[in-house]
């Protein structure tokens, strides 16, 4: 009898998961073909499309902590994927920002997390999502920095720093801005005001790097009131 009932339990089950596959069809979010179960997000074509910059193996400067020499010291910076116009990874970051998909942000930040387990950024001390305006948090539903910062933290169990820094204006979207505009864009748009021990570790977690604009500027902010503590910046996708 027990048999009987656990049999009929799988059955409903599987009938159940069926039924619920045709009223809310799961579709790849780059190339929308439909997901069987065993994939998620993407369809493993699309995930092997990524294309990985590879810059946790490494061993001189990569391309990212070029870009800021001269602008902000910085102990390290990386970024797992590459950015680009029709790419995997901007359906990705698409459909985080402005499709409401907050557990994908947790689980890119898993990914990320994945792919630097050997990196010296694994062993900071705290992470630091860049913040967003409290009206576009409001608007989107949260920060999807903040939600790559908890897929990181899951992994990792390093603790966040959310009020380490606040945006104090509202930006509008720096897309369609050139370098020089990206940098009037973010002048003086962060504060920071919390005291932290000298030579603390801080990771910067952010979506896209493109001018690193925006990480310059909050990276000064905190500078200015904590010149002695060591700053890395971390993105899921950076621009070519």
């Amino acid at each position: 009898m027990i048999k009987y009932f656990r049999g009929l339990s799988l059955v409903l089950k599987n009938y159940s998961d069926g039924f619920g596959h045709l009223l809310f069809t799961n579709v790849c979010l780059h190339c929308n073909n439909e997901l069987v179960q065993t994939e998620k997000y993407l369809c493993f074509g699309c995930w092997e499309q990524l294309e990985a910059t590879y810059y946790e193996k490494e061993k001189q400067a990569n391309r990212i902590e070029r870009m800021f020499w001269g602008r902000v010291p910085l102990h390290h910076a990386s970024s797992v994927y590459f950015y680009a116009k029709g790419s995997v990874s901007q359906s990705l970051i698409r459909a985080l920002k402005y499709d409401f998909k907050a557990p994908l942000g947790i689980f890119l930040g898993e990914l990320m997390a994945q792919k630097l387990a050997e990196h010296p950024l694994r062993h900071c001390d705290y992470l630091l999502p860049v913040p967003i305006h409290p009206r576009k948090k409001f608007a989107r539903g949260y920060n999807q920095s903040e939600l790559l910062a908890r897929g990181l933290s899951k992994s990792w169990g390093t603790p966040i720093l959310n009020q380490l820094a606040k945006k104090k204006r509202y930006t509008n979207s720096q897309t369609k801005l050139d370098r020089l505009g990206r940098w009037d864009n973010v002048q003086d748009i962060f504060r920071s005001s919390e005291i932290l021990t000298n030579g603390v570790h801080v990771l910067i977690v952010d979506d896209v790097i493109t001018t690193g604009a925006t990480l310059e500027a909050l990276a000064k902010a905190i500078r200015a009131v904590n010149p002695e503590i060591q700053i890395s910046l971390l993105s899921f996708a950076f621009t070519k």
